[in-house]
């Protein structure tokens, strides 16, 4: 009977049949690791899935360093094998709950679930609880916390193409920085919208520009703060500052935002320079900076930002033919990542 409804025991791993896995994996508590190699990832992946690849030299340290033991882990790899051993390896260490999809990515796809080409991040909060962020494009982030998921700027023609209708489901609550277009969609505004529940967040502009919403907009002005449960939204100021450039973001306009949620704290700065209010923000733990010039911070300028702040992890985002690559060694005391948010 167990069998059939998908579990199967294997000594302390937990092997899951696809759809067993499906609704482990949607649980808020549990983290989805994708055990493969980058390149097979960047094809296709679970939706949500952070990737570390087991036959990385290192593997079991990158997951200690990431994950609490107490996290409950869901691993898949291509066909199943690479993550039953990497799950073995992982009870090992310490982690006391870990799962293992049966048939891997193959047996996923074959049952028709979805999948995604958006890489992961996962973070924590004080209370141990993952906080995941999907880097969608360029300006573009979803974050998932607690059942709930917040998108920042979604946009689906920018770049490479983005089906919000048929790629995510409803938003809880939607984010828009300011009025530019790749940042103010009204489509995928309307794909990720519940008329009955999701609430928008955004500056006086970007409001007199939208349709009307059953739910209503709140807006929001540089200073001002939301709360909800488990969650505090700051709107934080946003401009261009260097002569020639202040048409581009006028000082007073724009927010970039600080989510905090059970302390963890993500600063999302949307199009801006490494502005004197930047020295205001405390204990940032994840900072997404723009680096495009002449529109936002040139390389020198996010360095300037990145040391006033002071994350632990920096992303880079909005960027496109920018050389990142000095990042790394000009911020030798902050978790530097790049990825592709071209």
């Amino acid at each position: 009977m167990t069998a059939m409804l998908g579990l199967v025991s294997c000594g302390s791993v937990t092997d899951l049949r696809v759809e067993a896995f499906a609704d482990y994996v949607a649980q808020p508590e549990v983290a989805t690791l994708d055990v493969r190699t980058p390149e097979e990832y960047a094809d296709g992946h679970l939706p949500w899935a952070a990737n570390v690849d087991w036959k990385a030299d290192g593997f079991v340290d990158a997951v200690v360093a990431a994950y609490p033991r107490e996290t409950p882990l869901a691993l898949y790899c291509r066909s199943g094998r690479r993550s039953a051993e990497a799950a073995a390896a992982l009870l090992k260490a310490g982690y006391t709950s870990v799962s293992n999809l049966l048939g891997g990515y193959v047996a996923w796809t074959e049952a028709g679930k979805p999948v995604s080409s958006y890489a992961v991040e996962t973070f924590f909060t004080d209370g141990g609880s993952p906080v995941d962020v999907m880097l969608i494009k360029h300006g573009t982030l979803a974050v998932r916390y607690a059942g709930r998921t917040l998108h920042v700027d979604p946009v689906g023609a920018y770049g490479k193409a983005t089906d919000y209708a048929a790629e995510f489901p409803k938003a809880d609550y939607i984010v828009v920085t300011h009025e530019h277009g790749d940042h103010y969609d009204p489509a995928a505004i309307a794909a990720l919208t519940d008329e009955t529940s999701t609430k928008i967040v955004t500056n006086a502009r970007v409001a007199q520009m939208m349709p009307p919403s059953p739910v209503g907009v709140i807006v929001v002005a540089n200073g001002d703060v939301l709360e909800s449960p488990g969650c505090v939204l700051e709107a934080v100021p946003a401009y261009n500052y260097t002569e020639g450039r202040t048409q581009f973001h006028p000082k007073g306009r724009d927010n970039g935002f600080v989510l905090t949620l059970d302390g963890l704290r993500i600063y999302v700065a949307g199009d801006t320079e490494d502005i004197p209010e930047m020295a205001e923000l405390h204990d940032i733990d994840v900072a997404f900076l723009p680096v495009n010039q002449p529109y936002t911070m040139t390389v020198e300028q996010c360095v300037n930002a990145a040391r006033v702040i002071g994350p632990r992890v920096l992303i880079p985002y909005h960027f496109g033919s920018t050389d990142l690559s000095a990042l790394p060694a000009l911020l030798p005391t902050v978790d530097v990542r790049l990825r592709d948010m071209q």
